[in-house]
C-alpha cells in the first residue's frame, strides 16, 4: 500500500478514496519529495489535495511525513512554507522532530495546530511568541489564557512583545561569512563563492529602532557618494532578511532599519559569487611506492595578512585505506591518522598571516592491494583515493569579502544608551584543492 492509500484510508467516512496521481514513487526513496493526490468524496462533488514532504530536507529521519490538505487550487509555495515554519517551531519546542517525540507530546502539538492556523489562513508562527501561552508542559490553556492571548499576537510587532526590559542594554552584531572554494591540481580556482550572514543577539529594553549601515556599493550609488566608495564598497546579491527589516525603506535608500526580536536571530543573510584566492594554499607532493609505502610531503602556506591568524586550522588529506605504520613529522602542530574517514589531520591552533610549513608523512602499504584481487576495484584505477584535502580554518576580525559595518544607531523613546558590539568571523565552507 502506498504512502498516499495510506493515508487516503485514516479521513473520515464521508471522504472516500477514489483515485490517485501522483508523482510520487515510494521506491526511490527521494530526499525531499512533493506530491500532490487528489481525492473524491463519495457524498459531495469536492476535489482535495494532499501536499507533503519528507522530512529528509530538515534531519535524517526518513518516517516522518508532513502533510496539508486543501480543498481548492492553492498557493503550493504558502503551503510549503507554513509547513516548513511549523516543523521549525515543533523543533523549537521538542528539540528533535521524531515519530517518538510527536507521540509524547500530542496535546501540545495539538494546541500548536490550533494557534498557528486559524481557518486555512497561517497565523503565529513564532516559537518565542508561542511560548508565552503555550508551555511545554501544560496539556491545555487555561480560560484566562485563552480569553486574553499576548498582545504580540495583533500588533504590527509580531516578532517582539512588549514591555520588555533589561537591566544591562546590550546588542551584538556578529558578520559570519563562509567561504566554499574548489582549486585544481595545477592551481586554477575553479569556484569560489561566499556565503554571508548578519547574526545578532539583542538585549534591548522596550521597542527600540534600529539602523544599520554596511559598506553597500548600491546604497552610496543611491546617495550619490559612488566617488566616496570607490575601492571600499561591495556589492551584496541574493540578499534575505528577517521579518523585522523594513523592505520598503530597503528599496527605496538601501537603508536597514528594523524593530529587533529580542534574543538571538539572523538579520539578513547574503551571497557574493566573486573570484577568491584561496586563504590557506596546501600543496601535496605524493610519492607511492607500490607494495611497500607510499610518501606524502604536505606545504601550507597562509594567503592573508600578518596581523590575522587563522585559528583551529585543520588540513584533512586523504590516503588510502589499507595502509598502516603511520609516522609524521611537521613543523607546527600536531598530526593524527583517523583510519575510520582514511585521513591524516594535519591540527594548527593558530596559523598566523604570512606563514608557511611544511608536513611530511610516511604509511605502509601492504604487498596485495585491494585492486590486485577484486577486478572491480581495478576497474576504478589505483587512484580512486586521492581525493581532494580538505581545509577547516576561522579567522576572527577578518572577512574576506570586505564588508564593514559603518554604522549602528539605536533610538528608544525613553532615550537609554545602549551598547553594540559588532565582530567579523570568516570561516571555511566546502573549501577543497585537489591533490596532484
Amino acid at each position: 500500500m502506498s504512502v498516499q492509500q495510506e493515508l487516503a484510508g485514516k479521513r473520515t467516512s464521508t471522504l472516500r478514496y477514489v483515485q490517485c496521481h501522483s508523482t510520487f514513487d515510494p521506491n526511490k526513496s527521494p530526499e525531499d519529495q512533493l506530491f500532490v493526490t487528489s481525492y473524491r468524496p463519495a457524498s459531495f462533488q469536492l476535489f482535495c489535495s494532499l501536499l507533503c514532504f519528507r522530512f529528509d530536507c530538515l534531519s535524517q529521519l526518513s518516517n516522518l511525513y508532513l502533510c496539508a490538505v486543501t480543498t481548492r487550487n492553492s498557493n503550493v509555495a504558502l503551503i510549503l512554507t507554513f509547513l516548513y515554519r511549523l516543523s521549525q517551531v515543533f523543533k523549537d519546542y521538542f528539540g528533535t522532530l521524531e515519530e517518538e517525540s510527536i507521540r509524547d507530546n500530542f496535546v501540545i502539538i495539538y494546541e500548536l495546530l490550533d494557534e498557528t492556523m486559524d481557518h486555512g489562513l497561517p497565523q503565529a508562527l513564532d516559537s518565542m511568541i508561542l511560548r508565552s501561552f503555550i508551555t511545554q508542559g501544560a496539556n491545555r490553556m487555561s480560560e484566562d489564557a485563552r480569553n486574553k492571548p499576548p498582545v504580540a499576537l495583533t500588533n504590527a510587532v509580531s516578532w517582539r512583545a512588549e514591555g520588555i526590559k533589561h537591566k544591562k542594554n546590550e546588542i551584538f552584531l556578529d558578520v559570519v561569512e563562509k567561504l566554499n572554494l574548489l582549486v585544481s591540481a595545477n592551481g586554477t580556482v575553479l569556484h569560489s563563492e561566499i556565503l554571508g550572514a548578519v547574526k545578532m543577539r539583542s538585549f534591548l529594553s522596550g521597542m527600540p529602532e534600529l539602523k544599520l549601515g554596511l559598506n553597500d556599493k548600491l546604497m552610496f550609488e543611491a546617495t550619490g557618494r559612488a566617488n566616496q566608495a570607490k575601492g571600499k564598497a561591495v556589492e551584496l546579491e541574493d540578499i534575505k532578511f528577517h521579518q523585522c527589516v523594513r523592505l520598503a525603506r530597503f528599496e527605496n535608500d538601501r537603508t536597514i532599519s528594523f524593530i529587533p526580536p529580542d534574543g538571538e536571530f539572523d538579520l539578513m543573510t547574503y551571497r557574493l559569487n566573486t573570484h577568491v584566492k584561496p586563504l590557506i594554499w596546501v600543496e601535496a607532493v605524493v610519492e607511492p611506492h607500490k607494495g611497500s609505502r607510499i610518501e606524502y610531503m604536505i606545504k601550507t602556506r597562509s594567503q592573508f595578512k600578518s596581523r590575522s591568524v587563522a585559528n583551529n586550522v585543520e588540513i584533512i588529506i586523504p590516503v588510502p585505506p589499507d595502509v598502516d605504520s603511520p609516522s609524521f613529522k611537521c613543523s607546527v602542530g600536531s598530526v593524527s591518522y583517523l583510519p575510520d574517514k582514511d585521513s591524516a589531520v594535519w591540527t594548527i591552533k593558530q596559523f598566523h598571516g604570512g606563514r608557511e610549513y611544511l608536513m611530511r608523512a610516511h604509511f605502509g602499504l601492504p604487498s596485495i592491494s585491494a585492486s590486485d584481487i577484486d577486478p572491480e576495484a581495478k576497474k576504478k584505477g589505483d587512484n580512486a583515493w586521492k581525493a581532494p584535502i580538505r581545509v577547516q580554518f576561522e579567522i576572527p576580525y577578518f572577512t574576506v569579502s570586505g564588508i564593514q559595518v559603518r554604522y549602528l544607531k539605536i533610538i528608544e523613546r525613553s532615550g537609554y544608551q545602549a551598547l553594540p558590539w559588532v565582530r567579523y568571523i570568516t570561516a571555511n565552507g566546502d573549501y577543497q584543492l585537489r591533490m596532484a
